[in-house]
């Protein structure tokens, strides 16, 4: 039976030996042509021999397009991911600023207080150290000669009562009644002590350098004797030097001191103390820096509530005006210090 090959036509015998292989893109050249071969002109190309599979492998891979290169940091055979190096240079700023914090304290300023407890308590204690918000800026009104007030002091070694009247000292007597109404002197200390003499307090800052309600009153006449008990208002040596300082007398004998020639201007008397001269000689009694630093109270006790009231107080009891006990160190023949501007 014929073969369903097509008919006709004649089927070349198999090859035999190795096949030739294409030259194109052969990469001897002239000086790499096979050897034992010569090549003439318009001869074909020389033959390359066979070659193995490693061979055709690595020309395989020397022929293929060669991948780009990878960024540093990215995944091999894929583009590069977003650099690093914005958030290296943010984590050394950070860095630095902490370290200047600690080193200078913070570089941005100080933040305002937050209206937390603390900021509460700190505004209580300021209100009570220089009043409820009310108190005077300029001198107030003066007390009618016919009005009299009760002032009473307290502190932890008991309370201090005193009668003050209009009729002593008009524009002294209005201006300490005012600063008491409005809680000026709750919390304020009597900062000198000079036994024999005077104790001396009213500066909302308890040093008696002068401070006071931010203003000063003009002067009144001298009207009575200083004794054992009077109150009065503390100065400089200026005229209307008067602000919120007040010293209560200790001994009768201090009267020739504070009414000495060389003092020109009188200390206004606002009246005496009705009752607690016991707590008074207390509060004398305490350590004192000595004449130094000018009698500065050691430990000074503070006028932890001060409130006025209509009228008179009620009779003073007999210790109120009885006379201190008899040693003494003696009377200090000076002004009383600074006043309360």
């Amino acid at each position: 039976m014929s073969s369903p090959r097509r008919r006709g036509r004649r089927i070349p015998p198999k090859a035999r030996g190795p096949r030739p292989i294409d030259r194109t893109g052969d990469t001897y050249g002239s000086a790499g042509e096979a050897p034992g071969r010569s090549s003439a002109a318009g001869d074909a190309p020389p033959l390359r021999p066979p070659a193995s599979r490693a061979q055709n492998r690595a020309a395989k891979r020397a022929a293929a397009p060669r991948p780009k290169q990878v960024r540093r940091g990215g995944v091999g055979g894929r583009r590069g991911g977003p650099s690093n190096l914005p958030l290296i240079v943010l984590a050394i700023v950070a860095l630095a600023i902490g370290a200047a914090v600690i080193a200078f304290g913070n570089p941005f300023g100080t933040p305002a207080a937050s209206a937390g407890p603390s900021a509460a308590a700190s505004a209580a204690a300021s209100a009570a150290v220089y009043g409820d918000g009310t108190c005077p800026t300029s001198q107030p009104a003066s007390l009618a000669a016919g009005d009299v007030r009760t002032v009473t002091v307290e502190t932890e070694l008991g309370n201090i009562v005193i009668r003050v009247d209009g009729a002593r000292a008009p524009i002294a007597t209005g201006n300490f009644v005012a600063l008491v109404g409005c809680g000026y002197y709750d919390g304020v200390v009597f900062h000198r002590l000079v036994p024999g003499f005077v104790i001396q307090g009213g500066d909302p800052d308890g040093t008696g350098s002068g401070k006071g309600p931010g203003y000063s009153i003009a002067d009144d006449p001298l009207n009575g004797t200083y004794r054992r008990g009077t109150v009065a208002m503390a100065r400089s040596s200026a005229p209307n030097s008067q602000g919120s300082q007040f010293f209560i007398v200790l001994a009768d004998e201090a009267n020739a001191a504070l009414t000495d020639p060389s003092v020109a201007y009188p200390y206004a008397i606002l009246g005496e103390v009705a009752d607690g001269m016991a707590v008074v000689d207390q509060i004398a009694a305490m350590p004192n820096g000595g004449a130094e630093t000018g009698n500065k109270a050691l430990q000074p006790i503070a006028m932890t509530k001060v409130t006025v009231t209509d009228g008179p107080p009620p009779s003073p009891s007999p210790a109120a005006t009885s006379a201190a006990p008899a040693a003494s160190s003696g009377i200090q023949r000076s002004p009383t210090p600074p006043p309360a501007q």
